[in-house]
């Protein structure tokens, strides 16, 4: 086998492969939306497992940079005259800035003081999305204009979910390739102790901002899709629940794992349309079901599946 052709290549092989057989299995529309839904969440998690699970730093507050790329690619177009892509770029730049910003004090702190911290950060920016009605349409929303491109408009649940799969496709590439680069390696180091690293030379407080920028930038480009996916957007989706759900997906995939935040995220999107059936005892069983997960997949997913495989074939 060539050298090349490791453990990354066969996972972007297999995740392509999904992608593109998936749609010869959907009998309608509906689930081609459900499947852009799990794509879109899966990028945001995959960002937000760079934090937490390679740089080893919580965030209770990451659905507020989602909240600024669904937002901008909302506001530009509506107020500005911006086209939707440069919109959205902008809003990656804005999530970017605010991450360096912020992060700079606030990734000084530790344990739950962090958590808290930027607890306090994602209820700010919804609190000034909710607020700021003028511009943002306060707790009604606003529509968003579509996605455009050289006269090319993106419409459409089957539009939507090549353009979500091949964004998550290039999303989880890079995250691989970043676990394999000197950054990579520097987080993973910071995961496992701040003080052996800052001992074996390495900038902590630099490679902590580093993994806040560039996990803000994935969920503002989340963000973003979904805004323009839906054609519109409110407050919601930079509200504390909606970091709850993603920091759930990181967690229930595997902390660390790529795969794993694309699993939870999976697992988190499509469980809820599978339980209806139960009608008003489908959170109920949702809940059992994640608490149940976690109690004997404590390590998430993936990484559990993986040592069991592991196991079976020593066996």
């Amino acid at each position: 086998m060539p050298a090349w052709f490791g453990h990354r290549s066969v996972t972007l092989i297999v995740l392509a492969a999904i992608v593109v057989v998936l749609p010869l299995l959907f009998p309608s529309s509906y689930y081609f939306r459900v499947a852009s839904l799990v794509w879109v969440s899966a990028f945001a998690a995959i960002g937000l497992n760079i934090l937490m699970g390679q740089a080893g730093q919580v965030s209770l507050g990451h659905a507020g940079f989602f909240g600024i790329g669904a937002y901008a690619v909302a506001i530009g177009p509506a107020h500005l005259g911006l086209p939707s892509w440069g919109a959205l770029l902008i809003g990656a730049v804005i999530s970017a800035a605010s991450a360096w910003l912020v992060g700079r004090p606030v990734l000084r702190l530790k344990g739950h003081y962090l958590a808290i911290a930027t607890l306090g950060l994602g209820v700010l920016v919804a609190l000034v999305i909710t607020t700021e009605s003028r511009w943002t349409g306060g707790p009604d929303g606003m529509a968003v204009a579509k996605l455009s491109l050289f006269g090319w408009r993106a419409s459409g649940s089957s539009t939507w979910y090549w353009i979500s799969g091949s964004v998550l496709v290039v999303g989880t590439w890079i995250a691989l390739n970043l676990g394999e680069t000197p950054t990579g390696r520097a987080f993973r180091a910071l995961h496992d102790s701040e003080i052996a690293a800052r001992v074996a030379g390495i900038d902590v407080a630099r490679f902590k901002l580093q993994a806040f920028v560039i996990a803000a930038v994935y969920a503002s480009l989340a963000g973003s899709m979904l805004a323009m996916m839906n054609g519109f957007i409110n407050p919601d989706q930079a509200g504390f629940l909606h970091s709850i759900e993603l920091v759930t997906m990181v967690v229930l995939g595997g902390l660390g794992s790529v795969v794993g935040s694309i699993v939870g995220a999976a697992v988190l999107i499509t469980l809820p349309q599978v339980l209806t059936v139960f009608q008003e005892y489908e959170h109920v069983l949702l809940g059992l079901i994640i608490i149940v997960s976690m109690i004997f997949m404590r390590d998430g997913i993936v990484p559990t599946a993986s040592k069991w495989l592991a196991r079976r074939v020593r066996a």
